[in-house]
């Protein structure tokens, strides 16, 4: 009953904390994932009255759980990656009460369905790179190396077995679709560290499509300055 209540509130786009606290989620269309059972809440409040303009309300979590992560749609990656970070590594390092099979996923508002979608993010690890070192990281040599390097939603860079190619959003899934290869195809995700956490979620749904038995997106994600 308590899973059932939590996300009914959450599916009204705003979670409010004692009438002082509002949480937009990200929103999303078409996701794989639009239930998840057995969960707890981790929330990311955009805050302007702090400095970095973040909250963290982490006390619901239970270890055994799927955690549910409400990241407000208007902070930068700068600005929320430290709180997600921090929920990953108090997962992962848990020794009482652990369940392998527990994932963790952002909760993302699903227009398409008016209702929740969720993003599982449980394997992504979060590495500090500048952007000349982000190609040099694709280490599988054996399918087709696709880098994407975000900078904002009109700025994409794409390397193709060290072509480049610039794109924007709108054209980014129409030229993904031309360069996948039925061979296989291994992709590695840049994000600039100023970029919106609504747009990062916006490309990550989009890539996401793509990871299929012959194209395998890397855990490895890259945030440069």
């Amino acid at each position: 009953m308590f899973n059932r209540i939590l996300l009914i509130s959450i599916a009204l786009l705003f979670f409010s904390c004692g009438n002082e606290k509002v949480l937009q989620l990200p929103e999303i269309k078409n996701a794989d994932i639009t239930e998840v059972l057995d969960v707890s809440p981790a929330y990311i409040f955009y805050d302007e009255t702090k400095q970095d303009s973040v909250e963290l309300n982490r006390k619901n979590l239970i270890i055994s759980t799927n955690w549910l992560v409400n990241v407000d749609k208007r902070l930068t990656l700068e600005q929320a990656l430290p709180s997600i970070i921090k929920l990953q590594e108090k997962k992962r390092n848990a020794t009482m009460h652990k369940n392998e099979k527990a994932r963790n996923y952002y909760t993302c508002n699903d227009t398409s369905i008016k209702n929740l979608g969720f993003i599982d993010f449980t394997d992504v690890v979060y590495l500090h790179e500048n952007e000349e070192g982000i190609s040099n990281s694709s280490i599988n040599e054996d399918n087709k190396i696709i880098d994407i390097m975000c900078f904002s939603l009109d700025k994409i860079k794409i390397s193709i077995d060290n072509k480049t190619i610039l794109s924007d959003y709108s054209q980014l899934k129409k030229l993904l679709q031309t360069e996948i290869n039925q061979e296989g195809s291994y992709i590695v995700l840049g994000f600039k560290k100023t970029l919106l956490f609504q747009d990062y979620i916006s490309l990550k749904s989009i890539i996401k499509t793509f990871e299929t038995e012959n194209t395998e997106i890397s855990n490895n994600e890259f945030i440069f300055d």
